[in-house]
């Protein structure tokens, strides 16, 4: 069962065969359309106080001219445009290990800065749902591509990983067949990668996108197959958090990301920071 839905949404997210980096951009999608979520009424709200940090890049960090900016400081924007409160919206950046006592003590109503949902912090806080997830992908040689089913074009073939991570225990699960090499640091890794040491690489699919980009890659490289989506080892993603106390704001920002998302606002953010689609 795990298998075969990771399958479907690869199947389902990627077009057939190797993607490039001339290949129009996927834009993944998380809200079925044919929901219908009420339109909250804010009026009684007195302000919405978005709390973030600046050390998650590119999601919410200080530009050059020291303004805090990022996917998620546009995505807070996004969302008071649509719910019509941008005269009682606030977005302040604190320590990340403030955060959590911020909310606390009501110096906010809701952490927009990358905080994990697991059984443990859902204890705490009341979720949005995910609007955006980190998909695990492969990235082979330009010159050695290969293409779906990939469990069966890279048997036996060596896959490097980083040890010890979510993502060898992924490889090593369901894809049984690969010869898995494990790295300690990542740079050791796509090195040896651009060297034709390595068939491919699987690893997180944003963070392989943006090596793609770089010049350290000297267009060595490509995605090949994927993406693959499996919370059990990746986790659920990016969600908001609020007080457990407050559902109704968490169905607010719900109904908020929904709209975002169908109006193509959710596209026009994850092209501007993700030029390179890690789906």
């Amino acid at each position: 069962m795990r298998i075969a839905a990771i399958a479907i949404a690869a199947m389902v997210t990627i077009s057939a065969g190797t993607l490039t980096l001339a290949a129009a951009p996927t834009i993944p999608g998380f809200w079925d359309a044919r929901e219908r979520l009420i339109k909250p009424d804010m009026s009684t709200l007195a302000r919405l106080r978005f709390l973030t940090t600046v050390d998650f890049p590119p999601f919410n960090f200080l530009d050059w001219n020291g303004r805090l900016s990022g996917f998620n400081i546009d995505l807070a924007r996004a969302i008071c445009t649509e719910l019509e409160i941008e005269d009682r919206c606030q977005i302040q950046a604190l320590p990340w290990e403030e955060l959590a006592g911020a909310l606390e003590e009501e110096q906010g109503e809701a952490v927009l800065a990358g905080l994990a949902v697991t059984d443990a912090s859902r204890r705490q806080y009341a979720f949005s749902r995910s609007y955006l997830r980190f998909p695990a992908r492969f990235i082979t040689r330009r010159a050695k591509p290969f293409s779906e089913p990939l469990p069966k074009r890279l048997a036996e073939k060596r896959v490097g990983v980083l040890a010890n991570s979510a993502h060898e225990a992924m490889l090593r699960d369901l894809f049984p067949e690969v010869r898995v090499v494990t790295y300690t640091r990542s740079e050791w890794l796509l090195d040896d990668l651009k060297e034709d040491k390595l068939d491919a690489v699987f690893g997180d699919g944003m963070r392989l996108g943006f090596w793609l980009a770089d010049e350290q890659s000297l267009n060595c490289c490509i995605f090949a197959g994927g993406p693959y989506l499996a919370p059990e080892y990746l986790g659920q993603g990016l969600a908001i958090a609020v007080s457990r106390d407050n559902p109704e704001l968490a169905e607010a920002l719900d109904y908020a990301l929904q709209q975002i998302d169908s109006k193509g606002v959710f596209a026009e953010l994850y092209l501007r920071y993700f030029p390179i689609s890690f789906y």
